[in-house]
Order: structure tokens, then sequence, then C-alpha cells
């Protein structure tokens, strides 16, 4: 089970005179967490290190830091907390203590754990987009099963003899349903998952 987060949250705290902030949102593509990173861009930072998973696809930069110090670490926290579709960023200020590896790993973590925290997390549901034809006289029993399992109509088109249906469905509810409609329109129709 992988979980989201809800909305932006931010942490901060000061270590040997470093001050770190911790900035973490949610995003569903590269393009999302670039736009997130460049929003955020600070030009007074020391340093802007930051981690994102997208999809089971994860990108880590120390920006300047000791390789390995910051990135990778703040993916550590992402990843021990089940997290997908996520970006967090840690901001530093140095402030003129060095902290050493183990220190910066600490900091780093530190932060992204003490933001991540406070974050509201929901689980994260794989869904697939589907459609399929029912006819006037099936749609109210459609309806209804559609309702009850929260299953989301995206549109829906009037023809001549029924509805055109496009629908966001749980990957899991996918055969359960399939079954169903093939049952109450019998075997004239099938569930058919839309292609990117």
């Amino acid at each position: 089970m992988t979980f989201t987060i809800s909305a932006i949250v931010t942490a901060q705290q000061e270590i040997k005179k470093s001050r770190f902030t911790a900035i973490a949102a949610l995003v569903s593509s590269v393009e999302q967490a670039q736009k997130f990173l460049a929003q955020q861009y600070d030009a007074t930072t020391t340093h802007q290190c930051w981690a994102w998973k997208i999809n089971g696809q994860s990108r880590i930069n120390d920006d300047g830091e000791p390789s390995g110090t910051a990135g990778r670490p703040i993916l550590a926290v992402i990843e021990g907390q089940q997290l997908d579709n996520v970006i967090v960023l840690v901001n530093r200020w140095y402030g003129g203590v060095k902290l050493g590896i183990g220190g910066l790993v600490r900091a780093y973590a530190g932060t992204a754990q003490l933001c991540l925290q406070l974050a509201t997390k929901i689980e994260r549901v794989n869904t697939l987009q589907v459609e399929c034809f029912v006819n006037f006289s099936e749609w109210a029993r459609v309806e209804h099963y559609l309702k009850s399992h929260q299953i989301k109509i995206v549109q829906q088109s009037y023809g001549a003899h029924g509805i055109e249906l496009e629908m966001n469905i749980a990957a899991a509810l996918m055969d359960e349903f399939n079954d169903w409609l093939q049952a109450i329109t019998a075997g004239r129709e099938s569930l058919k998952i839309q292609k990117d």
C-alpha cells in the first residue's frame, strides 16, 4: 500500500547555526515537480536539495552538498513513509559551522522527516480510465452500481439508444465491474481501457 500527501506542508529547524526548511508537495508528473522547483527557487539559500518519487520512479539532487548527504537521505524518508507522487525540497542557509557527512545526512533526513510528519497522508489508489456503452433500459442499474462503488464518471454522451460512459475506476475493481456489466448486458458490453 502506498500513500501520498493531501497538501503542501513545511517545517523548519536550526542545526549548528544553519537553518533548514523543508517543503513537501503532491506531484503527479515530472513536469509538475519541475514547475514546483522553479516556483520554490530562492537565490538566498546556500543549497536547495530535493528528492521526488513519482509513480514509482525517483530522482534526487544534492545541489552542491557532498554526494549522498542530502538528496538520498530525503528520498529515504519519502520511501520509509511509503509515499509516492511526492516531492520534498530542503533549503539550507549555511550558518558558518560545518556539520560533517553524518551531520548533513541527519540534518536533511531529519528536516524532511519533520515536514512529512506534519502532512495528512491519503492512500494512493491505482485507477484506470475505461469506457462502455449502456442502453437507456440498463442505465438505472449501472448508475446505482457506479454510485455504490464510488466509480467516478469523467464524461457521458447521450445517443439515440443509450449512453457512452467514460469512467475512472480502481484497478482492483476492474474485473468485478466488467463481469457485472457483461451479465446485465447479456455479454454485449465489456469495459474498454482507454490508452493515453
